[in-house]
């Protein structure tokens, strides 16, 4: 901070030699006006600190958001847990050190039916210590289908070569078939992968190889099966768009060895990577040197527990945003868009975050005539508003929106449009 303002007192000195500053006489106003200047400094060379932002998009799980928001419930029971001690590690009973997984683990095998579970960092975590552990230094078996790029330009052969495992492609981009793995089985090959596509489709003339069949061939040769799942849906979802996607407790119950998925997707808890599967490859995984880099500090279990707790008791979840109850939702898009003098107009929203990329979800939302400076007053507004334009017109999707946050998004339209007067 001191460098920040030595700056901006050269900058006024500076001005004042040339005649292009203050005066005498006005120095003292100058002065006044340091502290917003070198406030404006700091933030152009710090950067601004993370703000709260109303998610108009209708994309639920928003990368570029924080994707899954956590429930008001579960952040409100958070700071009991954060700013003073907790037994993270401590088995009270005895008083001797206890295992900071335990209480993810136990509601993660309620939840999928898995003979146990870890938790790390991120689902890219997971993926690397599960291959780490299976196959280190020997082959990993994939099709040439499933080598999709995650996002951040992060890629699953990267990973692969991260974790010391030699990929072994298998089949075409389109097609692969079961006969394609087993002819490509050799004494290198430690592990069978399978990786679900995440952000995009092939259709078509296209053929892959079920879970089923996969597992049954692992079986048949003594290699364990992977599954990155990649969503962290944890068990079936009765909604369209999800009917096809298999859950871990899907895959434990197929027999997979291991299967990893996101905290922060389809789960909608706090950025982290769910390992569930085997006894012996989940300890396998909690005993390499590798997990102690990667395991999840205590804000991270914190928050996962508390969300796995609600998913055990059936409530409500932010993924139940993207299907509201038709009347209320009505209700509340005819109110903002009364106030806003808009229209009601109907607009896909998506599951977002990889999922469902292809299957738009169809509900009434706001629309207001194509402006893009009022777009971009909305996103540098306080508080942010981040919407859309599509088809010549300004779109506020509330199903990403907090019913309670109605008011502060006609506010912020409001204030943006005087702002241009």
């Amino acid at each position: 901070m001191r460098v920040q303002a030595a700056a901006v007192l050269s900058a006024l000195r500076t001005e004042i030699e040339r005649g292009g500053g203050p005066g005498e006489d006005q120095l003292e106003a100058a002065l006044d006006e340091m502290p917003a200047r070198l406030e404006a400094e700091l933030r152009r060379e710090l950067g601004p600190p993370l703000a709260r932002v109303l998610n108009a998009t209708g994309v639920l799980l928003h990368t570029n958001l924080g994707r899954a928001p956590l429930p008001r419930e579960v952040a409100a029971a958070l700071p009991p847990l954060l700013d003073a001690y907790c037994d993270l590690e401590m088995d009270r009973d005895s008083g001797r050190r206890g295992d900071r997984n335990r209480s993810a683990e136990g509601l993660l095998r309620a939840l999928t039916g898995a003979p146990a579970a870890l938790v790390v960092n991120n689902n890219a975590a997971a993926l690397v210590l599960a291959l780490t552990t299976l196959a280190q230094g020997k082959e990993a078996v994939v099709s040439r289908g499933e080598l999709v790029e995650i996002g951040g330009s992060f890629r699953v052969p990267t990973l692969l070569g991260a974790a010391g495992v030699a990929l072994r492609e298998v089949g075409t981009t389109n097609r692969t078939r079961l006969a394609d793995y087993e002819a490509a089985i050799g004494a290198e090959t430690a592990v069978l992968l399978k990786v679900y596509p995440s952000n995009y489709r092939v259709e078509g003339f296209v053929e892959s190889v079920s879970v089923e069949a996969l597992v049954d061939l692992g079986r048949r040769r003594r290699l364990p099966v992977l599954v990155d799942e990649g969503s962290g849906l944890l068990r079936p979802h009765a909604a369209p768009e999800l009917r096809g996607h298999r859950s871990l407790a899907d895959l434990v119950g197929l027999g997979c060895d291991l299967a990893c998925g996101s905290g922060d997707k389809l789960l909608g808890g706090p950025q982290a990577g769910i390992l569930v599967g085997t006894e012996a490859a989940i300890r396998a995984c909690g005993r390499h040197p590798l997990y102690r880099a990667l395991r999840p500090d205590r804000a991270c279990l914190a928050a996962l527990g508390l969300v796995l707790r609600r998913h055990l008791a059936g409530l409500a979840m932010p993924l139940d945003r993207m299907w509201p109850e038709a009347a209320t939702h009505a209700r509340r898009v005819r109110e903002v868009a009364s106030a806003l003098e808009g229209e009601v107009i109907t607009a896909d929203g998506y599951l977002g975050g990889g999922s469902a990329p292809q299957a738009g979800i169809a509900a009434e939302v706001v629309a207001l005539a194509q402006d893009d400076e009022l777009l971009r007053r909305l996103r540098t507004g306080d508080p942010p508003v981040v919407a859309y334009q599509r088809e010549g017109r300004l779109v506020l999707d509330l199903r990403t929106v907090e019913p309670a946050d109605d008011v502060l998004v006609v506010a912020a339209v409001r204030a943006a449009r005087e702002g241009r007067r």
